[in-house]
């Protein structure tokens, strides 16, 4: 754990500026000039206050007071603070150059605070929730018995509730004065996280600088998101012990907000500025109404509370569902279409289907993979977790997003939010754009096998309706491995594949030159996928260069699929969706009195 006088402590003088959305906490003396720790510039201190603590100069992030905090993320006047049960003061009759209890006294006398938490009732942007936010100043925001009580409180108020948690943290570590005591608040604070998870119901963290020790290896990370500051550190040991214990030079920016978003471990970074409002998004898209999925306004059930029935959902009347109604067409000219940059990518869709989106980064591995993009996001009023690979238009943009081709560190975050979804009780909308799984050594290192293989069984048991559509390449298992879903449509352009026409070429023709011929024999089109069972439906080829109105079409097929697939129960989902792929290969009476080879898995 993280000793709370290893932090440097940096300047906290604040006052609570007077902005909208606050619930008015008393200001605090402002000092006229106050000396940036960043930048060293000399910032005029009301201007500062305005500016919620933030240097307009460097923009550093100054620490805010846990009423500040309030303040500053709440709606004005919805704000109800409650005190949590009492615990028991210096357990250990603690003493090191002074006693525990002058400690807690000092405390008390010189922040007003009981604790180093505040625990509140409010909304945020009309959202409820249940907010505990830690004050620094309190004995470095630590760890102990009175904290973990008041954060485990928090979380059976919620669960009680049925309303988000949000947990702001700012910890050096545990409490030391309290000793093994303090060390099991970090397993009563996860079990705490745990019963909310087990309720479905959603938690977020928001990390301000510093968050170490105890609370960084507990309920700081364990929430649904994670957000941070800009700057804000975060980790188990702070870097001069790390420094001290193994004498390691440390990289540049480790353990600050940008370095955790880059490798994987939170969810993204947000100015202060912009906090209430990313909260307040990500709470309406993680806890809002379950909608009526339809898109078009014409129709009747659209904004309505989706009713559970027992019946099939109808097939969405926007895509050829008969393989009768296909031209023929040369499958490597459908390879070459599939293919082109020009197609639109995840990020094209959302832009233009998406009413909202908040992209979730991270499989909280230790990666980040850019070819896969996902996050909460709203289509046709219906909360969904949307996922996606990204390719990109040119050159730089293919390399930043390793041509769609994605890392285990990509599946992993997928299941992740898949993962969320089902907790939530949300659909999962996939988007397939990929020529495969990155074949690479560090992909191998990494076990992108196994990768794939735990996304394949964790789609076969979600509880939740799940759409794939696949816009463009679906390249053999890096495909698949986003879409073992309830229904499966193809854009008319697009292709479907176990292997590439180039690689089959390679290793049955000995020739790679063959493709066109490989691409024939693979079966790789709309119209052979389509008899084959192995989609339900074709998105009609008009405009496929073009965004807005491809995405337009997708998200009409999208919308009509779910509104007929959130009305089943989850068990009749779950039977379907397995039943679906158990049907795959297997001959029905019919064909095999007619001969034929290979009978369609469609779900009926």
């Amino acid at each position: 754990m993280t000793s709370t006088a290893a932090l440097p402590q940096r300047d906290t003088q604040a006052a609570v500026p007077p902005v909208p959305g606050g619930h008015g906490v008393a200001a605090l003396d402002v000092a006229p000039w106050i000396l940036c720790h960043d930048c060293r510039m000399i910032v005029y201190g009301k201007r500062l206050a305005r500016n919620w603590q933030v240097c307009p100069h460097c923009g550093h992030h100054r620490q805010l007071t846990a009423h500040e905090r309030v303040a500053l993320l709440f709606d004005e006047g919805s704000v109800a603070e409650f005190e949590t049960p009492r615990v028991s003061v210096d357990p250990l009759g603690f003493s090191d150059v002074r006693p525990y209890t002058q400690r807690l006294h000092e405390a008390r006398e010189r922040t007003g605070l009981r604790e180093a938490v505040v625990c509140v009732r409010g909304r945020i942007e009309g959202n409820l929730l249940v907010a505990a936010v830690m004050d620094f100043r309190f004995l470095g925001g630590s760890l102990g018995t009175g904290v973990g009580e008041a954060i485990t409180r928090c979380a059976e108020i919620a669960l009680a509730d049925r309303v988000p948690l949000l947990v702001v943290s700012a910890s050096g570590g545990a409490r030391m004065q309290e000793g093994a005591l303090s060390l099991m608040q970090m397993a009563k604070t996860s079990q705490a996280i745990a019963m909310l998870d087990e309720a479905g119901i959603l938690t977020l963290s928001l990390v301000t600088d510093p968050t170490y020790g105890g609370v960084a290896a507990s309920y700081a990370t364990l929430c649904d998101v994670i957000i941070a500051e800009p700057g804000a550190r975060l980790g188990f040991a702070g870097p001069r012990v790390v420094m001290q214990t193994i004498r390691q030079n440390l990289p540049a920016g480790f353990q600050t907000a940008e370095y955790l978003l880059k490798h994987g471990l939170i969810d993204m970074v947000r100015p202060r500025a912009a906090l209430r409002h990313t909260l307040g998004r990500l709470l309406a898209l993680g806890s809002g109404p379950r909608r009526c999925a339809a898109a078009p306004a014409s129709d009747p059930c659209a904004g309505d509370d989706l009713a559970r029935g027992e019946h099939a959902p109808a097939v969405p009347d926007t895509v050829i569902t008969d393989p009768g109604q296909l031209p023929e067409r040369d499958p490597w000219e459908t390879v070459r279409l599939a293919r082109d940059l020009a197609r639109p990518g995840t990020l094209d869709y959302v832009a233009h289907m998406c009413e909202e989106f908040e992209e979730l980064r991270g499989d909280r591995q230790g990666g980040d993979c850019p070819a896969i993009v996902g996050g909460l996001a709203r289509v046709g009023g219906t909360p969904i977790v949307l996922i996606g690979h990204q390719k990109g238009h040119n050159a730089a943009e293919l390399t930043a997003r390793n041509f769609g081709m994605a890392l285990p560190s990509g599946y992993r975050k997928a299941a992740r939010l898949m993962r969320l979804a089902a907790k939530l009780g949300i659909p999962v909308v996939t988007l397939i754009d990929t020529p495969g799984a990155f074949p690479g050594v560090s992909a191998e290192e990494q076990g992108q096998s196994a990768a794939i293989a735990e996304n394949l069984r964790l789609m076969a048991s979600l509880p939740v309706p799940v759409v794939t559509v696949i816009t463009g390449e679906g390249g053999s298992g890096g495909a698949l491995a986003l879409a073992v879903a309830d229904r499966v449509y193809i854009h008319a352009d697009a292709t479907y594949s176990v292997i590439s026409p180039e690689g089959c070429a390679a290793i049955l023709w000995k020739d790679s030159s063959a493709a066109r011929l490989a691409a024939a024999s693979l079966g790789v089109g709309a119209r052979d996928l389509l008899r084959l069972g192995v989609v339900d439906g074709v998105v009609p080829a008009a405009g496929s260069r073009d965004a807005a109105t491809v995405a337009s079409q997708v998200r009409q097929v999208v919308c009509q699929a779910l509104d007929g697939l959130t009305r089943l129960p989850s068990r009749e989902l779950l039977a379907s969706r397995r039943a679906r792929f158990r049907r795959y290969g297997v001959m029905t009476d019919a064909e095999g009195a007619a001969g034929v080879p290979v009978a369609t898995g469609a779900a009926s």
